[in-house]
């Protein structure tokens, strides 16, 4: 049996530590963008200019017909979530979004696909997801189903973009884990979800196509395999571990 010691792990996770601006400098670079957004946010302005800002750059209905390029690719510089009241709810989804869909597997994806096709995957799943949700909000005001004020709604965020990224890294993760894993990306949206009707609140919808839209990216060839120089390594590995066997 191959299992690691304490020592070992952490071993590894320094290495993976320093070798992550190398293997992901465009992600890196957002993440700390990102941060200093959030932080200038909550403190370099007063909280009128900022309610302001983020009022504006939301995407929501209204501003999706007004400026809907600013409120698209404006929302995607900040996140929304707290990163140092880590006893809320809202805490984990800080860590969902900002922590595991963006540090981690868009890391992973930059990685595999190069940067490119890893902004693509995010960036597209933020602009899909957002387009085809403000669809879903507007059948369902026609319905009633949501009040009218979401028209106006706030929201921003990275995290639809996130969402996708996780659902397409479940090709990092080894077969018996899939699975389980897949559930974890839709289930966690639904764990938080407010119902005033038949459909839950909007940002759950968007979360949930933004993973549908994640999982259909797996049907297309091109994603179930590794960008060049990753590919070529890893058949170089494949060939090593069978002349050894």
């Amino acid at each position: 049996m191959n299992s690691q010691t304490p020592s070992g792990r952490l071993g590894g996770l320094l290495r993976a530590a320093r070798e992550y601006p190398r293997r992901a400098p465009l992600t890196l670079a957002y993440v700390c963008l990102l941060l200093v957004s959030h932080a200038w946010i909550g403190h370099g302005m007063s909280a009128d200019r900022a309610a302001t800002l983020l009022d504006y750059l939301s995407t929501n209905l209204d501003n999706l017909q007004d400026h809907p390029m600013t409120a698209l690719l404006g929302s995607v510089l900040f996140f929304d979530g707290p990163l140092t009241d880590v006893t809320s709810l809202e805490f984990v989804g800080t860590l969902i979004t900002l922590g595991l869909g963006v540090c981690c597997f868009l890391a992973w994806a930059e990685h595999r696909w190069g940067k490119a096709r890893a902004v693509a995957v995010f960036l597209g799943g933020h602009v899909a997801a957002t387009l085809l949700t403000a669809v879903v909000t507007t059948v369902a005001l026609q319905h009633g189903w949501y009040p009218a004020a979401v028209r106006q709604a706030l929201d921003f965020g990275v995290s639809y973009g996130a969402q996708t990224v996780l659902a397409i890294g479940i090709l990092a993760l080894p077969r018996w884990g899939r699975l389980p894993w897949a559930v974890f990306v839709l289930g966690w949206p639904i764990g938080g979800a407010e119902w005033t009707g038949p459909l839950p609140d909007f940002t759950t919808v968007g979360h949930l196509i933004a993973a549908v839209l994640g999982f259909g990216l797996l049907a297309v060839p091109g994603f179930r395999r590794p960008r060049g120089r990753a590919a070529r390594l890893s058949s170089a590995a494949r060939g090593f571990g069978a002349d050894r066997g």
